[in-house]
């Protein structure tokens, strides 16, 4: 019951985000909402993270906009398919262990920017709710904080949900509804394969956005999985959640749905309120297939407050508030790459785009970092290198010796240093070649076997 109460939570989270997500990507809000159900129940079957809810996602509708603009939902579909053969092949190459090479920095900025975009989504709806929405609002924040102090047994957020919408029936509050987000399903989702001619003008036209939703639906899947990791403190299998969301993306091209991925905000809900296992995922999207379809008119008079407090209560779950307190123990450049990473996932609104500017700025900081562990001690006419050497310490090492005060052989050690690449080869050629040109032999000793680079001995 634990499970799919938590489910039940997940599905009301996901309704006015998937809405307008469908908005979003210039598709029908019942696209959005056939999607998810196909995604969480494939997902809830052959996903690799346990309790993580999958859906039509923002990051996703970013990519599928200009698509859907100039080509029609035919070739949305046809993408998402082939988007989702993309990610099965990722998972069967056992590619997720590139996610090690992002940093926790940058995992902290994912996190905080995603709960910053999940509130600004609701700004909307709150800037034009009026006292009277106002009101509503207040009092889904009151129930979802409060009613757990009483009891635990039922989700607040549940609590939330049909206390207001029975309120509002009742006395008539005027106030916007789900029925006002757009049309609703009228039926159950429908196979079809995409209606588009299968040949190289089809390849052409939808090989880079399905590639693009392959990439962003994966990073944030993987994302999101590491999150839940953390939170629940179990392992999950990155390989099988990337063959499970690929299959499901598949699954639901095939019934006219949207192409999709995790969505951590509904997930920590999830998993706040005793979601653990794939039950809550299969729940999920159940419930809100017979939500949309056999309760169509009952979830039509949900009023949208409702769902904005539901969303806000998510985005405040979901921020890491103790990346604040942490700031002042963190190193510095371990704080500019998580606050990069939230500025350019916002001023974007691509996730992936963030991350991405926070793993290369990562990887530069540690190649500087690195860089300076490295010494030259000279010794007489013989040099004892110490260190790393590769493409961002490669001119220091030359600039260390100077070739016009020897007068006779040169010796250079290397066996405390360790070269990593082409470019440290070719320093240590460049510095051969500075004391051949001064009349000076060099030999090199001690090169390291595990570089696999060899630099000849010059008599």
């Amino acid at each position: 019951m634990r499970e799919i109460l938590a489910g039940a939570v997940a599905t009301f989270a996901l309704i006015p985000e998937v809405i307008a997500f469908s908005v979003t990507a210039g598709v029908d809000p019942s696209v959005g909402l056939y999607s998810s159900f196909v995604i969480s129940v494939v997902i809830a079957l052959f996903g690799g993270r346990p309790a993580m809810i999958s859906a039509a996602a923002g990051s996703v509708a970013l990519v599928v906009a200009p698509l859907v603009r100039d080509h029609g939902i035919q070739y949305l579909f046809a993408a998402g398919l082939l988007a989702g053969m993309f990610q099965m092949l990722f998972g069967f190459a056992r590619l997720s262990a590139l996610m090690r090479y992002v940093s926790n920095s940058v995992r902290t900025g994912f996190v905080n920017a995603l709960a910053v975009l999940i509130f600004a989504a609701q700004l909307p709806h709150i800037l034009n709710a009026g006292a009277i929405g106002y009101a509503v609002i207040a009092a889904g924040l009151a129930i979802i904080y409060l009613v757990p102090r009483l009891t635990t047994r039922i989700p607040a957020p549940l609590i939330c949900v049909v206390v207001l919408t029975a309120l509002c029936s009742a006395l008539n509050i005027a106030v916007p509804r789900i029925a006002d987000l757009g049309q609703l399903p009228d039926g159950l989702p429908m196979f079809a394969w995409p209606n588009v001619a299968i040949n190289l003008e089809l390849l052409n036209i939808i090989f880079l956005p399905a590639l693009a939703i392959a990439m962003v639906g994966l990073l944030e899947s993987l994302m999101t999985a590491g999150v839940v990791d953390d939170q629940t403190g179990t392992p999950s299998n990155k390989d099988a959640e990337a063959r499970g969301l690929g299959l499901a993306n598949v699954a639901t091209s095939l019934f006219g749905g949207i192409a999709g991925c995790g969505m951590i905000g509904q997930t920590v809900s999830n998993v706040k309120y005793g979601g653990r296992g794939r039950l809550s995922t299969l729940a999920a999207g159940g419930i809100l297939l017979i939500l949309m379809v056999a309760l169509k008119g009952v979830v039509a008079q949900v009023p949208v407050a409702a769902l904005v407090a539901i969303m806000i209560m998510v985005s405040i779950d979901t921020f890491d508030w103790g990346s604040l307190r942490r700031l002042r123990g963190t190193p510095l450049l371990s704080n500019l790459v998580m606050l990069v990473t939230v500025a350019v996932t916002i001023l974007s609104h691509n996730l992936s785009m963030g991350v991405l500017v926070g793993v290369l700025m990562s990887g530069v900081f540690f190649a500087a970092k690195v860089a300076r562990m490295q010494s030259v001690r000279r010794d007489g006419d013989s040099y004892v290198v110490e260190g790393q050497i590769f493409f961002a310490s490669a001119d220091a090492f030359i600039d260390a010796f100077d070739p016009l005060n020897h007068q006779g052989p040169v010796t250079i050690d290397l066996s405390r240093a360790q070269l990593w690449d082409i470019t440290a080869l070719a320093a240590v050629e460049k510095v051969r070649d500075r004391f051949a040109r001064n009349g000076l032999a060099v030999t090199v000793v001690g090169m390291n076997a595990t570089s696999g680079l060899a630099v000849p001995k010059v008599p």
